[in-house]
């Protein structure tokens, strides 16, 4: 087995996401590019602690990355050699290392005003792209999260939605919008009719957990499985099948970039804005610290109180001295 195909399996053994899986890849392919001699490429075992240390250094010294990316780094090559090459090379090959850190600088994160998200909800080109950005502030979800709604995780009895397999593999409940609630029930029943049609050209088929796969025969074709907001395309696979992926996050973003340009804010928007923007919202209007946290789904309270330091304070209303100047 190659070395990315082991780093997916083990990943998959170990419950990561498949972005965190690629995102890995990614850096170890990286490391072993800057390592290369000439046309020959280097096996990690011939690399330890010193050639780890002069590439970190080189992504923060040469390449300038921020600490976050360099951190994606380190964290990819300790998998590598503490996971993946364990058993090949010991868990003592990597050793102790230590390299020049890029500096992590206190930012604040873009938080939008009530009238500047309506005023980019209005831009947005398409119902369902609409709906989903909605979602987005309404809730406080992130952008994979939404594209990644199943038709079971909307609760509309109990005016809620299950996120499931969030970051760091961890489910949460948010609260259903009660101005989506319409809306949503109208996406629901555009899957339920397009899952149909698919059916009729032997379609239908939806990637499942293989958990899930092995105990529930039938659910690679349920309706519940279904995304909420499926791909637009329907692929085959090599026996024929038709499947439908969800929306594609990068999509979502280039239309909220759009609809930024086009409202005419002048703050940098994101999918993830929305979610600073829910969160500052819902403590401007009193809700406890602790509530958001939950409904963020933050492993530490500290994360969320990131968002005291943009909402509107007293201090931020103070008479600025130049205001008192007598002309």
């Amino acid at each position: 087995m190659k070395l990315l195909e082991r780093m997916r399996a083990v990943g998959k053994r170990r419950h990561l996401s498949p972005r965190t899986i690629d995102c890995y890849q990614s850096w170890v392919k990286d490391f072993l590019r800057f390592h290369r001699a000439g046309q020959r490429w280097r096996h990690p075992r011939e690399l330890a602690e010193r050639e780890v240390e002069q590439y970190l250094t080189y992504l923060a010294v040469k390449r300038k990355l921020s600490a976050s990316s360099q951190n994606q780094a380190t964290n990819a090559l300790v998998y590598l050699y503490k996971q993946v090459l364990a058993d090949e090379l010991g868990k003592d090959h990597l050793g102790k290392f230590a390299a020049e850190r890029s500096r992590r600088r206190g930012r604040l994160p873009t938080v939008l005003s009530a009238a500047e998200v309506k005023r980019v909800l209005d831009a947005i080109d398409g119902p369902t792209w609409r709906l989903m950005t909605e979602l987005l502030y309404g809730t406080g979800m992130r952008v994979s999260e939404c594209c990644m709604l199943r038709v079971r995780d909307v609760d509309f009895d109990r005016n809620q939605i299950m996120i499931r397999s969030g970051k760091d593999d961890k489910d949460r409940i948010v609260m259903l919008p009660a101005r989506l609630r319409e809306r949503l029930e109208a996406q629901v029943e555009l899957v339920r009719d397009r899952h149909e049609a698919d059916m009729a050209v032997d379609g239908g088929y939806m990637p499942v957990p293989d958990s899930v796969a092995n105990k529930v025969k039938y659910a690679q074709r349920d309706r519940r499985w279904q995304y909420l907001f499926p791909s637009a395309v329907m692929r085959r696979d090599e026996a024929d099948r038709g499947f439908r992926w969800h929306a594609d996050p990068g999509a979502l973003s280039r239309v909220i970039t759009v609809a930024c340009k086009r409202s005419g804010v002048g703050k940098r928007v994101t999918p993830h804005t929305f979610r600073h923007s829910f969160a500052t919202h819902l403590l401007e209007h009193g809700y406890d610290v602790r509530q958001v946290q939950q409904l963020l789904g933050h492993e530490k309270l500290d994360t969320t109180m990131i968002y005291t330091h943009v909402m509107h304070q007293p201090s931020v209303a103070v008479q600025s001295p130049l205001d008192r100047l007598v002309d």
